[in-house]
């Protein structure tokens, strides 16, 4: 059985944290005071997790889900795995009997009864800053503490107008919905789970992202050289093709994205965000490469 339980390797990770200060801390205008996992977003942040992460567990949902996760355990075959996983979600969630979650279409004036975390994955795909983004962004807010620091513009000022419109977005996004929030906390410990199964000891993975304007983004310190620190947004895209990273801006980001920062990775599930090598990554602090 995949082990699950990490909770005795936080408090090196702790020591850590506390031991580093300055640029390698998350600074405070980009977390929340809590979240509901098992790490603070002070240390889930840092740059010493990406140094040295550790496995982080959203409250809850292996408790509430084991026997799931004990099924999955008896599966060799990550696309057996991948299919359960799909027939568990709609058993779990009534995705397909939206009557017997409560959902009355013929009676919505948004028909948000289809609304399910395939939809958000697609509507990331197609729009980085459209509603179904809006809501994953949100989603990491309040499982990890990481503030959303852009979302078709900067979120750095609470009273802003942008602020407010990414709000209400995310009530557009999740009203009238199908528990996505408790859907996405299941997709991330599924990812999660499928990381260990399939890449045993592996704890980071080489990605890029495409950017323009690299001063623009919300760098600590000096970005003089090559090697920079910077505060990311709380999701982003990343792709394991440099090439394909390079479509998309005049610069590239290189850095070592530590298992527990994906949220999905090209191949957990058949047919979805396949096309670009995408990957969901978590944000916070990172130190990463400049390339042409």
């Amino acid at each position: 059985m995949i082990h699950r339980n990490s909770l005795s390797s936080v408090p090196s990770a702790l020591e850590l944290a506390i031991a580093t200060s300055g640029e390698a801390t998350l600074p405070v205008w980009a977390r929340r005071s809590f979240n509901r996992c098992n790490l603070p977003p002070v240390i889930l942040g840092s740059l010493t997790f990406q140094q040295q992460p550790v496995p982080l567990l959203i409250d809850g949902v292996h408790d509430l889900h084991r026997r799931f996760f004990m099924a999955l355990d008896e599966l060799v075959d990550p696309a057996l795995r991948a299919l359960h996983f799909r027939q568990y979600m709609c058993s779990a969630f009534l995705l397909n009997q939206v009557d017997l979650a409560g959902a009355d279409p013929a009676r919505q004036r948004l028909k948000r009864h289809k609304a399910d975390y395939l939809r958000l994955l697609r509507g990331w795909l197609f729009n980085a800053d459209g509603m179904e983004a809006a809501v994953l962004k949100h989603w990491v807010e309040s499982r990890f503490g990481l503030l959303p620091r852009n979302h078709r513009s900067s979120l750095k000022d609470f009273n802003s107008a942008c602020y407010a419109a990414y709000q209400a977005e995310v009530s557009r996004g999740l009203y009238n919905a199908n528990a996505l929030e408790a859907q996405l906390d299941l997709l991330y410990s599924f990812c999660q789970y499928e990381l260990a199964r399939r890449f045993p000891g592996q704890q980071h993975w080489l990605l890029y992202r495409g950017v323009n304007r690299i001063e623009a983004h919300e760098l600590l310190g000096s970005s003089e050289s090559d090697c920079c620190r910077l505060v990311l947004n709380n999701l982003n895209s990343f792709s394991s093709d440099r090439d394909m990273a390079g479509a998309f801006g005049d610069a590239i980001l290189e850095t070592r994205v530590p298992g527990p920062k994906l949220l999905y990775f090209p191949g957990l599930l058949p047919d979805v965000l396949q096309g670009e090598q995408e990957h969901l990554v978590i944000g916070g602090v990172y130190q990463v490469q400049l390339g042409r």
